[in-house]
């Protein structure tokens, strides 16, 4: 027969064995808590289909529709958006939005909570991300490298969920990518100087989305007439690494939406612009302290334009820029001379 005295202290025994346990569990769950900004919907984990693609958002008004086409390829699971900075406002928006289980936001704004396992677990288990907009220099110093950058690729790569960005987010979407860590850099003193100590590049070592590792994305472009220094990040690019890359951009309230074999249609209420250089073409005059000179005969880079409309238009061939492809846009030509861009449309 067993002693009640015995066994009320075998069960403090377990209790405190249980106790001093705890907060190894509980770390994870309150820097969850520190960087969830609100959650919307259900907590059990949902499973759904999910197809892959990507979003890229010029910023300003966020599109609707290109929302709504991420929900579609989520097939209804658990939404995460990821910011530096900012508020939970995506919460309430993309829950009404469409059908989906859950909505939540993580605030990740240090590289500890980048790198913690419960974090990542999170990103990992979305069926659809979406990237806030803010500073990307923010997501390049606390996220490359990291547990949440691991997770990302994943979903990208291996998971195959729709991702997006808009403003910030879509920054970072490209392969090559401009950190903006020192200030903002404005078209004209890009061109004037395509060395300019603000033209900060990077490549190939945070995200790696699929067909973008050669493209450089900009965004709000019409809006902040940031085509010229688009054109001079792909100088550098060219003159410095020796790779053609490609541009990829919208203007504000309107998006590029690539899905998983790479075919893009532009969906809002302003223009995309895809960009086309050549290794045999490079810019005539790229050094420091001089203003560009990318003529080539007038023909430096070639361009398709198409206008979005808010069910989406046209058609791109991200995964090989092949012109032959592109439907519903206009062609262009845009160089460079003495520091100043000049387009015009193909005959």
């Amino acid at each position: 027969m067993n002693h009640p005295n015995l066994s009320l202290l075998r069960f403090c025994v377990l209790l405190l064995l249980c106790s001093l346990a705890l907060p190894a569990f509980s770390q994870p769950s309150q820097t969850l808590l520190s960087a969830r900004l609100g959650f919307i919907g259900d907590t059990t984990d949902a499973v759904t289909p999910t197809h892959g693609g990507i979003v890229m958002m010029g910023g300003g008004k966020d599109v609707d529709e290109a929302f709504k086409w991420m929900i579609a390829r989520s097939g209804g699971g658990d939404v995460v958006v990821l910011r530096a900075s900012g508020t939970s406002a995506y919460n309430p928006y993309l829950y009404e939005l469409g059908e989906v289980n859950s909505v939540q936001t993580l605030n990740i704004n240090s590289r500890d909570i980048a790198n913690n396992d419960t974090i990542a677990t999170v990103i990992r288990n979305a069926e659809m991300l979406f990237i806030a907009g803010g500073d990307q220099s923010n997501y390049m110093k606390y996220w490359r490298g990291t547990k949440t950058m691991d997770a990302i690729n994943y979903l990208l790569n291996t998971k195959r969920v729709p991702v997006g960005g808009t403003s910030a987010g879509c920054a970072i979407l490209g392969g090559i990518y401009y950190s903006g860590e020192l200030a903002s850099l404005t078209s004209d003193s890009a061109l004037a100087n395509p060395y300019n100590r603000l033209l900060t590049l990077y490549k190939h070592d945070f995200l790696t989305a699929p067909y973008l590792q050669d493209v450089i994305t900009d965004q709000h472009y019409l809006t902040r007439s940031r085509q010229g220094r688009h054109v001079a990040f792909l100088s550098r690019i060219l003159q410095d690494w020796h790779i053609a890359a490609k541009g990829i951009a919208a203007d504000e309230r309107t998006a590029v939406c690539i899905d998983e074999n790479g075919q893009a249609i532009v969906v809002g209420s302003s223009k995309a612009y895809f960009l086309i250089t050549d290794l045999s073409n490079p810019a005539e005059v790229c050094k420091p302290n001089t203003a560009l000179v990318w003529n080539r005969e007038h023909r430096a880079i070639k361009v398709y334009q198409i206008q979005a409309t808010p069910e989406g238009s046209g058609s791109f061939d991200v995964n090989s820029f092949d012109e032959s492809k592109a439907k519903g846009g206009t062609w262009q030509w845009w160089w460079v001379e003495g520091g100043k861009l000049i387009t015009t449309n193909l005959e």
